[in-house]
This record gives C-alpha cells, structure tokens and sequence, in this order.
C-alpha cells in the first residue's frame, strides 16, 4: 500500500550549531544509522534498494516532485531479507544508476524525522520527514516542517530542490548520459544521423528515446516526441528539464515541431542541455527556443 510523507532538505552550513538547536526544541536523539542506497533504473518513479547493515534491506520505490519547498512524496515500502542477493537481480534486469552512501543522526520531534546526514562525496545534510497516515493531515505536516525550518535557522538559500542521488549524478549529465544511451538505439537507415533526447518528469524519473525513421519519410519520429510518448506511457505530464545528444554535431537543438511539443508539457524556463556527457552542455529554455509559443491557454481565448 502507497504511503505519503512531507519532505524538506537543505545543506547543513553548522553541524553542531545544528544538532544544539534540535536538543533546544525537545527533539529526542535515536542514534546513528548507516545507510547505503543503491538507485536502479525505473520506468516511473524512483526505486533504490536500502541497507542498513544488519543483514536485512528495504526495496523503497517513489514519486516526489523536485522542489525546493516541502514536497509531499508517495512510495511503497517492502522489507527484503537478501539485499544482496536482490540488487544483484536488479543491476542486472534494469541497472543501477547511482550509491547514495550516508551516516544519518536521527532526532523526532513531534512525529517529524530529523536527519542529520553525511552523505558520502557530498557533505553534510538536514532533512526533515513527517511520515503521514493514509492521507494524512498534510497541513499540519507543512506547518511543523516550516516551524523546524524556522527554529533551526535555514535560509532560503541552503534549500536542496533534488535527491542525494541527484546531486551525485549532475542533473545534466545525467539526463544527457541518458540520452547518449537511446541515441545508440536509433534507427536511422536513411539519414545515418542518430539522436537521443532523455526527459525528467515532475517525479524525477527520467524517460530516455531515439529518433525512428520510416521509408515513408513524414511517419519518421523525432527523439524528442518518442521520449514523450514514454514520459505519456508511465502517467506523467510535466517536464522539468530536456536533454538532447546527437551523433553528428555538439549540439543539436530540437527542430521546431519538437519544440512545440515540448512546449506543451514544460514551462518556459524549463531548461534544455545540448552537448555530450562528459562536457559542459550548451544550456537554453524552452522559452528562449520557441518564443511566443502557441499553447492551451491560446484556445481559452
């Protein structure tokens, strides 16, 4: 059954100054849990297999929006009893992306999860997590996470909008990573000019597809609108960043009706990156690639 929680993160600029504050507040110390998080590709969603150390794991698959505000996240939990065994299984079915390895202080306070996290090649974490029942009351959980947002001292400018796996991968290079690989999928007998284009929808997934051509040329399909129809395929409708690899120039913008296409899905400040993984990509907007863009506010008029 799909659970729900309330989510904060930010980088944790006074470890010390930090873990005082919570004992201020009347959060009760738990301890300190060593966590290691294999991510694994997924068609929606997220999905990492979690040990802890003692033998056992947890197989956690989940949606959450990037956000630099609380975000609510919904996912299913199931406990494993090989972990091993498991993520040996599912490196192979579907491969892994990334290892989130972490040292994390758990405070409560209130019914509300607080971490102090030192996250292997990143640095040092705070993360709040109220866990909600069924439902839930989710304003209440909004309103303890702004209070501890509050009392602990986190400025606007220490709030980390993505996951720890995110930050290790790079955004673009991950997103272009991903296109590179479908790019390598392309069937192009025609034009030998192979494209990829990978897409991360609001739950942080990422949908990866190649450009397909036909003998009847115009039934071609560009990468972009592939991409797309997976993004459609797994329930997702909003586009938070693009990536776009080509074969046979550095960077290659999409052409203008994936431009439209695009634009029906992402917001204009939505970022596009052209180039390859490995370099730094050659970064736009949707906006700024189709100025004027004719969308569903324009039939409302």
């Amino acid at each position: 059954m799909a659970r729900l929680n309330v989510e904060l993160k930010a980088r944790d600029l006074d470890r010390a100054s930090t873990a005082a504050r919570c004992r201020a507040l009347g959060a009760e110390e738990r301890g300190v849990l060593s966590q290691r998080d294999t991510y694994f590709t997924a068609r929606g969603g997220r999905l990492k297999l979690r040990e802890d150390g003692s033998g056992g794991g947890e197989l956690i698959a989940y949606r959450r929006p990037d956000d630099t505000q609380a975000a609510e996240s919904r996912y299913v939990l199931a406990s494993v009893s090989a972990p091993v065994e498991l993520a040996e299984a599912l490196a192979m079915a579907l491969g892994t992306v990334v290892v989130v390895a972490k040292r994390r202080r758990l405070f409560l306070w209130e019914g509300v999860r607080i971490h102090l996290d030192d996250v292997d090649g990143l640095g040092a974490f705070i993360e709040f997590e109220a866990v909600l029942p069924d439902a839930g009351d989710t304003a209440t959980a909004h309103a303890k996470l702004a209070r501890l947002k509050a009392e602990l001292a986190i400025g606007d400018d220490a709030l980390v909008s993505v996951g720890y796996a995110d930050l290790l991968l790079d955004g673009p290079q991950a997103l272009l990573r991903a296109a590179e690989s479908a790019m390598r999928n392309a069937y192009v007998p025609y034009s030998h000019f192979p494209v990829g284009a990978a897409l991360r929808g609001a739950s942080g997934a990422i949908y990866a597809a190649a450009n397909v051509e036909n003998a009847a040329y115009p039934q071609g399909q560009c990468a972009e609108a592939s991409a797309i129809g997976a993004m459609i395929a797994a329930g997702e409708t909003a586009i938070t960043a693009v990536a776009v690899v080509a074969q046979g120039v550095e960077h290659c913008p999409p052409c203008g009706g994936c431009r439209q296409r695009l634009s029906e899905f992402a917001a204009a400040d939505t970022p596009v990156h052209l180039g390859r993984p490995g370099a730094t990509p050659q970064t736009v907007t949707v906006g700024e690639l189709l100025p004027g863009a004719f969308g569903p506010a324009e039939l409302e008029k």
